[in-house]
């Protein structure tokens, strides 16, 4: 970094996971992609806000900054060196990422862990239904149901917390409970939207079908199915689907 004819060195310290932002930072990210058009832009407002960097004034073909006392300027080749170091937003949290609150509201458990299967089902509804329809009511929806109140009004940044929490949530579980989680095969084109496309369609059906296996086709036992265990529900879903393909491979043509 120049400042004149003096070349000094700079060290901008910034998260280097989702796992390292504080809930300033993370509200902060979301704030951003309110506002910004492209991934560069929304790292270079990151870096500046997260490692103290003040940009001054334009100066030449860069730009006269401040940070802990010293200016300098700064080029942008060298902003766009910089900003590799947040190239981990480019994608989703590897575990659930979340604002604690929305207002005076608290949020559920990240992971879901000891939140009613229902509660999870209603949730992948809403989830799917925005991948499909993109309305932001159903953000809002979905909102209320994590932040446990009717009264939750999401800002359009809290709104983006909410689809980033869910999103970083069922990717989570595709890991964990591979089985029964299936990729969509030829129509899988890594587009979560096309995805929610395909999958909002058949999502009633699929639904009935995991109440049904839980059950064991018994519908007294529906509403104690759904008070279970997010965890425990997916983990015996999960085993079931892999007893039902390890059937399939060793009987192909029943």
């Amino acid at each position: 970094m120049d400042t004149g004819s003096k070349r000094i060195w700079v060290n901008l310290i910034v998260p280097k996971s989702w796992e390292e932002l504080s809930q300033e930072q993370l509200k902060y990210y979301f704030f951003v992609l309110t506002m910004c058009r492209s991934a560069a832009e929304v790292k270079t407002y990151c870096l500046c806000r997260w490692s103290g960097l003040e940009v001054l004034y334009p100066y030449g073909e860069g730009f006269m900054c401040r940070h802990e006392q010293r200016e300098f300027v700064l080029q942008p080749l060298q902003v766009a060196a910089a900003i590799q170091s947040l190239d981990w937003t480019d994608t989703l949290p590897t575990s659930p990422v979340r604002l604690e609150r929305i207002g005076k509201y608290r949020a559920l458990p990240a992971d879901f862990q000891e939140v009613p299967f229902e509660t999870f089902i209603i949730c992948d509804n809403l989830y799917q239904g925005y991948l499909s329809a993109k309305d932001d009511q159903l953000l809002d929806d979905l909102a209320r149901v994590l932040y446990q109140s009717a009264k939750v009004r999401p800002d359009a940044a809290e709104r983006i917390g909410v689809f980033y929490w869910f999103a970083s949530l069922k990717e989570m579980f595709a890991r964990q409970f591979k089985h029964f989680f299936q990729p969509l095969s030829a129509h899988d084109d890594g587009n979560m939207f096309n995805q929610g496309r395909l999958q909002y369609e058949i999502i009633y059906h699929a639904v009935n079908a995991q109440i049904r296996a839980l059950t064991k086709g018994d519908v007294t036992k529906e509403k104690e199915v759904l008070a279970i265990d997010t965890w425990r529900a997916l983990t015996e879903l999960d085993a079931l689907a892999k007893e039902y393909e390890e059937f399939n491979r060793k009987y192909p043509n029943k």
